[in-house]
């Protein structure tokens, strides 16, 4: 038995002779452990591939690690141990005195280099308070900053260390608000054409006028007969009169031809403001109902239940600005044109549901306070034919073409989209001046005697806008620097890896 016990106090010594030589490049941060009436006492962040040395109070006879595969544990005295990070994760560290009785438990959480990170992301972005803390495998950062662009900064950079395990809780001291200008114009540019034939025949009972086309009706005629009018068309010429005769029956044809062409511009000039971060939006349209059926309802005579939904449609527009440390700012756009196809409408039963023809599109960008981008392309193309024709005669080949008459219509909408962003600041009551503020409401003797509707007034100066005293709203002070938590001697569970403390 004492044989055993010079054995291990001479493994003991050369451990620690070791250990010392192994921590000499390493700064570690050992924390003397209080007696405290809880077991549990707290949780130790080892860095991945890096140590810690724990300090005790009181000698320790035994210490057990719960799983050797995260974290590894090496004896340097009876008061002092040394864990070493092996693997991500969190595992548990238990010690116990001589009588067997557990000194203290805590939990040993591996991740990470959070206080190599910290470091990094403070000379990275300097003057911002940004801490970065191991929880469950991640990396958490917290603190304030006055720059938006800071954020993302420490992001990326905490994305080296830990991946997609990271935790954003970095909040933003002052929100600058972007106002955009915005303008829409939209071209449409349509043709059309019209061919026909048109048809007077005559006889000894009464006359016949007709139109090969849409939009005629019926009329009284002479003699009790009927009368088919045509509608008027513009821009008519007339041709092959009188060129056919059957029996006793005149016709005469004249040949209607019509081409018209259409230029329509409109303008929509709306101004969004927006937070930095957060999204604006803009719907030139409107909204139209679709019917849903819900699932388990009961609706009239024991049917389905049908609620009423409503889609929207038109011109919308979508931002989400940024605004980055140089006071670039970062815009999201997101245009989408939409209209109503009945072609691609959808029936149910005796319910038809309209179907939407849409145009979208998404793009990320950067621009300087003032600066304008224009976004086109956004075009849509329609055609439609409409062919009308006399029943049997127009179906005749070549000849046929004198009984029928073809509609040609072709659209084109084209959006062209223009935004200018602005960095602005709110304004006091003082400076806001209205139409209203030059004039004041008149006495009775203005009224009666001078018969004054009105009486102007001065305004009064308007004070130093929020720009010119130092600009936007007011910089939260940074919050201090936390204190580095010291380690105490924590850990949980009876099983794993032990290391005995025997003198």
């Amino acid at each position: 038995m004492a044989t055993d016990r010079i054995m291990w106090r001479a493994a003991l010594s050369a451990a620690a002779l070791l250990s010392a030589t192994a921590l000499a490049g390493v700064t570690a941060s050992p924390a003397a452990a209080q007696t405290r009436p809880s077991i549990h006492a707290g949780t130790l962040e080892v860095p991945l591939n890096k140590s810690q040395v724990l300090n005790a109070d009181r000698p320790i006879a035994k210490a057990m690690i719960g799983n050797d595969k995260i974290a590894d544990i090496l004896p340097i005295s009876d008061r002092s141990i040394y864990v070493l990070g092996k693997a991500m994760g969190t595992t548990s560290l238990t010690l116990y005195d001589g009588a067997g009785r557990v000194i203290s438990v805590m939990d040993v959480a591996v991740g990470p280099d959070v206080e190599s990170l910290t470091k990094q992301i403070g000379d990275l972005v300097p003057g911002e308070r940004i801490e970065a803390k191991i929880s469950n495998e991640s990396v958490v950062l917290t603190g304030m900053v006055n720059n938006p662009g800071a954020i993302d900064k420490a992001v990326q950079l905490a994305k080296s260390y830990a991946g997609d395990k990271v935790i954003n809780l970095i909040s933003l001291g002052s929100s600058q608000q972007v106002m955009l200008e915005v303008k829409f114009a939209e071209v449409n540019r349509t043709n059309g054409k019209e061919i026909g034939l048109g048809a007077f025949m005559a006889d000894s009972v009464g006359k016949f006028d007709g139109a090969v086309g849409a939009g005629s009706q019926i009329l009284p005629g002479e003699n009790g007969a009927g009368v088919i009018s045509r509608t008027a068309i513009t821009n008519q010429f007339g041709i092959l009169r009188n060129i056919f005769k059957i029996g006793g029956l005149n016709i005469e044809a004249v040949l209607n031809a019509m081409e018209s062409k259409g230029y329509a511009k409109t303008l929509a000039q709306p101004t969004l403001l927006a937070l930095s971060g957060e999204k604006a939006s803009f719907l030139a349209g409107g909204e139209f109902p679709i019917p849903v059926a819900q699932s388990g309802g009961a609706g009239v005579g024991s049917g389905q239940a049908i609620t009423v939904e409503f889609k929207q449609f038109g011109v919308s527009l979508g931002f989400t600005p940024t605004v980055l440390g140089d006071k670039t700012i970062n815009l999201v756009v997101e245009p989408e044109v939409s209209a109503i196809d009945p072609a691609a409408s959808y029936t149910i039963g005796n319910i038809t549901i309209p179907g939407l023809r849409t145009r979208r599109a998404s793009t990320t960008l950067e621009l300087r306070d003032g600066e304008s981008f224009a976004i086109a392309g956004l075009i849509s193309k329609d055609f439609q034919t409409t062919v009308s024709q006399v029943p049997l005669l127009g179906s005749i080949p070549i000849l046929g073409a004198l009984f029928r008459s073809t509609n040609f219509k072709k659209g084109e909408t084209e959006l062209l989209i223009v935004v200018t962003p602005r960095l602005v600041a709110p304004i006091r009551p003082d400076q806001v001046r209205l139409p209203t503020d030059r004039v004041k409401d008149p006495s009775d003797l203005d009224t009666f005697l001078l018969g004054e509707s009105y009486r102007p007034q001065p305004l009064q100066p308007a004070g130093p806008s929020n720009l010119d005293a130092g600009g936007g709203a007011g910089t939260a002070p940074a919050a201090p620097a936390a204190k580095a938590a010291e380690l105490p001697p924590v850990a949980a569970s009876q099983s794993g890896k032990e290391s005995d403390y025997a003198y």
